[in-house]
């Protein structure tokens, strides 16, 4: 992922394959849960988390901030 900000939404699985594929292509076990955005923020994948609900005015704040401070 490439971006200046990424968000997840919660409970979103994040993988370029299935558990089960990814298990049998490096033949070891996957912990529970290794996909899911929680788990993936705490590695520091995400920049954020947010709820599809206030996710329109979370975007509109950093249009805002970026607008402000020009790149």
């Amino acid at each position: 992922m490439l971006g200046d900000i990424i968000i997840a939404e919660p409970d979103a699985y994040i993988a370029f394959a299935g558990k089960r594929v990814i298990e049998q292509t490096l033949n070891t076990t996957i912990p529970e849960g290794s996909q899911v955005a929680q788990y993936l923020f705490q590695k520091g994948l995400f920049d954020s988390i947010v709820p599809r609900n206030p996710l329109k005015g979370v975007l509109s704040e950093l249009f805002q901030l970026h607008a402000f401070f020009p790149l």
